[in-house]
């Protein structure tokens, strides 16, 4: 009886369900297109996706098509700005690390001589520091990879060092002669980006910003706390080859600088309609003399934070002008486990100006611009640069003001060509100078004792002559020639650089700038600026 009931009612039942489907069907997106052929056309693939299927599929010999892929959309992009880049799978988990402010790791800095991995700094509060590694101390293996004598790299040894914050890495290092095994918790290390604050002078203070990474506005206001602590009144903020990172970095740092509800900057583009960034509250320092220092390596968010500041006519800018990157990136993750970096935007300043440089000649026109300002003059003499965009801007008190190539500064200061003597040269290509400074420092720690901080040691420490003629001998193994006659000029440069290079041994970045600034031409003519402003 049942099985007449179902051969009644299965035709009905079919037929409820066609006329269901041909409903839905119609309804759905696209329906409109040949109805039921839709669900057998070919995806249109385009002819890029198509050429390499054909490859994988065709070719008369195995490749690799992943390097051919990534050749395929390098050779895309070259076709866009300069700025807009494809980040392989490999470098990509690196190029966060850097933006983001940390990596996981042990937290030591090393370098590579005679294929020895040598500690020469040790991370204060770092694992390695808890472990009991030492600065001296030679890596000889990290778990079961051998390091001594391998041909190691850099980037082998950082990989192996490197893992999941809480895993242990098993080292075995020499000290003195003496071999130990010393296991090390790996933990967050921190990447700063406030390389250096401290007082330069009565009353000013001195803040250095390497990039603008997702941790820079707490470093910039921890320093800016501190320095008040210590009668800050007046700041001088060092921007020289800081490449630019986050935009919110810059314009969070400016809102502490500038008064409230004015334009910091704003973006637009073909498809991103414009979008104004402000002050929104009441900064820590929107009243003293500022002074703001770049050079041609000051690009996109540096030139943002100068832009702004020279624009409201908040402070002066001193140094040459910066690099002239004024395009916007949005990073877009891809399946493959790489990215791409595209440019969406420009950037406009507050007078309404745009701080990019043309790049319609080509990327190897564009990569070459800053050998071409130093072949023009430009890095030498200030009425060398080339103004390239003549709309008149002006400031809000009506200063001339250029864009179309970066920031010009109000106060030039000439790059010393000076510097590139064959003897000084051959000594920074060698590395000669951080070399020598971990060798004599592993070999003298005693003569250091004295010095409590940084600044004890950039007031207190003299180069003694036995101290120089150590370096010589040492320069002479790396081939470094002209030691025996140096100019006046040389001499002073290798035992400025000196001295800032053995404070870096024992103070890192803090160390090396508030020694080396006491004798830089542009910190000094900071320095005299605000010191003059009431």
């Amino acid at each position: 009886m049942s099985n007449r009931k179902l051969n009644v009612f299965l035709p009905l039942l079919f037929a409820v369900v066609l006329a269901l489907g041909m409903f839905l069907g119609h309804k759905m997106p696209g329906s409109n297109n040949g109805g039921a052929t839709v669900f057998f056309n070919k995806p249109n693939r385009g002819p890029l996706q198509e050429v390499m299927d054909l490859i994988k599929a065709k070719y008369v010999d195995s490749l690799n098509t992943d390097d051919l892929q990534q050749e395929a959309i390098e050779g895309l992009l070259t076709h866009l700005d300069p700025h807009s880049i494809y980040i392989p799978p490999a470098e990509l988990q690196r190029v966060n690390e850097d933006m983001e402010g940390n990596f996981e790791g042990i937290g030591v800095e090393f370098n590579i001589t005679a294929d020895t991995v040598n500690v020469v700094s040790v991370l204060s509060g770092g694992p390695s520091e808890t472990a009991g590694i030492q600065t001296g101390d030679k890596i000889l293996s990290v778990n079961d990879s051998l390091v001594a004598g391998n041909s190691i790299t850099p980037d082998k040894i950082r990989k192996l060092l490197r893992g999941p914050a809480g895993s242990i890495v098993n080292t075995l290092v020499l000290r003195q002669q003496k071999q130990l095994k010393i296991p090390i918790k790996r933990g967050v290390i921190p990447l700063y980006s406030v390389d250096a604050s401290y007082m330069a002078a009565p009353e000013v203070g001195y803040i250095k910003i390497s990039k603008f990474s997702a941790t820079t506005y707490d470093e910039f206001m921890k320093a800016i706390h501190q320095l008040e602590k210590q009668g800050m009144k007046k700041l001088v903020i060092d921007l020289r080859q800081n490449p630019g990172g986050y935009l919110d970095a810059a314009t969070r740092i400016a809102d502490e600088l500038l008064e409230d509800q004015k334009l910091i900057v704003y973006t637009k583009g073909k498809d991103f309609p414009r979008t104004d960034y402000k002050t929104k509250r009441p900064g820590m320092f929107e009243k003293g003399a500022l002074a703001i220092l770049t050079d041609e390596g000051s690009a996109s968010a540096s030139e943002i934070l100068a832009g702004a500041v020279q624009d409201w006519d908040r402070g002066t800018i001193i140094g040459r002008r910066t690099f002239g990157k004024g395009l916007v990136q949005e990073q877009y993750d891809l399946d493959n486990g790489g990215a791409l970096r595209l440019t969406v935007a420009r950037y406009y300043i507050p007078s309404g100006r745009s701080i990019q440089k043309p790049y319609g000649k080509g990327h190897d026109d564009y990569d070459d611009d800053i050998a071409e300002r130093y072949h023009h003059g430009e890095l030498v003499n200030k009425d060398s640069i080339k103004i390239i965009d003549t709309i008149p801007y002006k400031t809000a008190s009506g200063r001339r003001v250029y864009g179309g190539g970066g920031i010009t500064p109000d106060i030039f200061i000439p790059f010393d060509t000076s510097r590139f003597t064959p003897t000084l040269t051959a000594i920074y290509t060698r590395n000669t100078f951080s070399n020598f400074a971990y060798y004599y420092y592993t070999g003298h720690k005693e003569v250091f004792g004295p010095f409590r901080d940084a600044g004890a040691f950039a007031k207190g420490f003299q180069l003694s002559n036995e101290l120089m003629n150590d370096f010589k001998t040492y320069a002479k193994k790396d081939s470094v020639p002209g030691l025996d006659h140096l100019t006046p000029r040389d001499e002073m440069e290798i035992r400025t650089r000196l001295k800032a290079m053995l404070a870096r041994q024992l103070y890192r970045t803090e160390g090396f700038y508030e020694t080396i600034n006491a004798d830089d031409p542009m910190v000094k003519k900071a320095l005299e600026v605000v010191e003059k402003e009431k």
